[in-house]
């Protein structure tokens, strides 16, 4: 039976003192009656004896403590899902905001869900296509990966996003059963609407579930909204049996509202005044994607973060590294040449990048280009770098390639706008082609086989 109350005691910001309550739990979502009749609604975020303190997902203002009532529902914050998600914008708390009906729920579902269980999880090796030669070639995405992107302020994370949102497939068979759940956090109604309508222009929108929550909508919708994702996207992939890929943008938003809501509770700060907690409640997220024993479908999850003043030991960027497998890193200094996307080869990295190409999966010679390419680079840089100390006389001629090479890389390779959509084997065939600038003597990590098979043969 649902009980009212009318024995709000306090409101402090975005929290309110409710006294004499019994059978209250965590997370409960309540509903706050004003005596106009208008409905006000908040989840219960401590219970201290009978006394709840609850945060409010509406302003405050308005609320008369005497003559307002609440009641608890008895169920967590939930979503209602359905395979009709599919090509539907929602707003941060799961509601339809695109003129459409609502869904028709198959079930409601508790936006907290469980991590899965390490016994459960199948191993990730199969290869996911974002069409982008820096990820695809160099730093692969494995279906049931956590693959993060770090970015700067400035730099154009949105429109990667966007691009990996668009042109993500799964090769074979499954090609057909491949979904994305984008869920935007904490941005401004520009970029909001950037992404609406980026999908709609493209028709990717018609294979994603989009939640969009806006810099000005509450805290507590914040924190909610990477959780309505993360339960659509289970019940897509384990219900549904899809290939499911979540994009998070932005994390550091995600965090900043934790942080918030962590102060207004009095909580004692933890590293940059952040909550002490705030490595588990992104592990309870992260944790979330995977593949399941015995189960056909997936969950890819790409969370996307702003690294404030560029900080890789920021908490948010390096708590996020210790969870997941691996990182994208965006350059600053690559955007101001005119890279786009400008990824940054050599700190990015994908753990399970190994697991997920060669035969049958993407091509026989993909881990030796792969390692020969990121060698090359290396010594081009540093060549490079030689060259504007020394000048271009203290370089041997191989140097000299090896410098070329690495400007011919960023030009062609890591460079290919946000339009631009590579299979897995036009990125090798053009790894090929940049290799072979330098002499074949030098390409001394793939195999001569598939040297003599592969690589370009020069005129004359």
């Amino acid at each position: 039976m649902i009980r009212e109350y009318r024995t709000i005691q306090e409101i402090n910001g975005p929290l309110m003192l409710v006294k004499q309550v019994q059978g209250v739990t965590y997370d409960e979502l309540g509903e706050i009656e004003l005596p106009n009749g208008d409905l006000r609604h908040c989840k219960v975020l401590e219970v201290n004896g009978d006394n709840a303190v609850v945060q409010l997902f509406e302003p405050s203002a308005g609320i008369n403590l005497k003559e307002s009532k609440i009641r608890f529902l008895g169920h967590p914050l939930q979503l209602g899902v359905s395979g009709d998600m599919l090509g539907r914008v929602f707003n941060g708390m799961g509601r339809p905001i695109d003129g459409g009906p609502d869904i028709l729920a198959e079930e409601f579902r508790d936006i907290n869900g469980l991590a899965m269980n390490p016994a459960a999880r199948d191993y990730p090796n199969e290869f996911i296509q974002t069409g982008i030669s820096t990820i695809d070639g160099l730093n692969t995405l494995v279906r049931g990966q956590k693959l993060p992107i770090f970015s700067g302020s400035g730099l154009p994370h949105a429109n990667l996003a966007a691009q990996i949102a668009r042109q993500a497939r799964v090769l074979g068979d499954d090609a057909g059963n491949f979904a994305v759940v984008f869920a935007a956090i904490g941005i401004t109604f520009e970029e909001s609407d950037f992404f609406i309508q980026d999908f709609r222009r493209t028709g990717a929108i018609d294979r994603t579930v989009l939640f969009t929550n806006l810099a000005n909508d509450p805290a507590v919708e914040r924190i909610a909204t990477p959780r309505m994702a993360l339960t659509a996207a289970e019940y897509l992939a384990f219900e549904k049996g899809m290939h499911v890929l979540v994009i998070l943008t932005d994390i550091t938003n995600y965090a900043e509202a934790l942080r918030e809501v962590s102060a207004a509770k009095k909580e004692v700060p933890g590293r940059r005044g952040y909550p002490g907690y705030l490595y588990t409640d992104l592990a309870t997220m992260y944790e979330r994607a995977g593949r399941r024993l015995g189960c056909p479908g997936s969950i890819t999850m790409i969370p996307i973060l702003t690294m404030p003043e560029d900080d890789k030991t920021h908490p948010i960027p390096d708590l996020t590294g210790y969870i997941t497998e691996g990182q994208i890193i965006l350059s600053r200094e690559l955007y101001r040449k005119g890279v786009n996307p400008p990824v940054d080869v050599l700190p990015s990295l994908s753990r399970l990048k190994d697991k997920g190409i060669g035969v049958g999966k993407t091509r026989e010679d993909h881990a030796g280009t792969m390692n020969q390419l990121f060698a090359a680079y290396a010594t081009g840089k540093e060549n490079k770098e030689l060259m504007s100390i020394l000048g271009e006389a203290a370089l041997s001629p191989t140097d000299l390639l090896y410098a070329k090479f690495a400007d011919e890389f960023e030009k062609r390779y890591v460079s290919q706008g946000s339009e631009e959509n590579r299979s897995i084997f036009e990125t090798l065939d053009l790894g090929w082609e940049l290799l072979s600038i330098l002499p074949k003597s030098e390409l001394k990590r793939i195999k001569p086989e598939y040297i003599e098979k592969y690589l370009p043969k020069k005129e004359g």
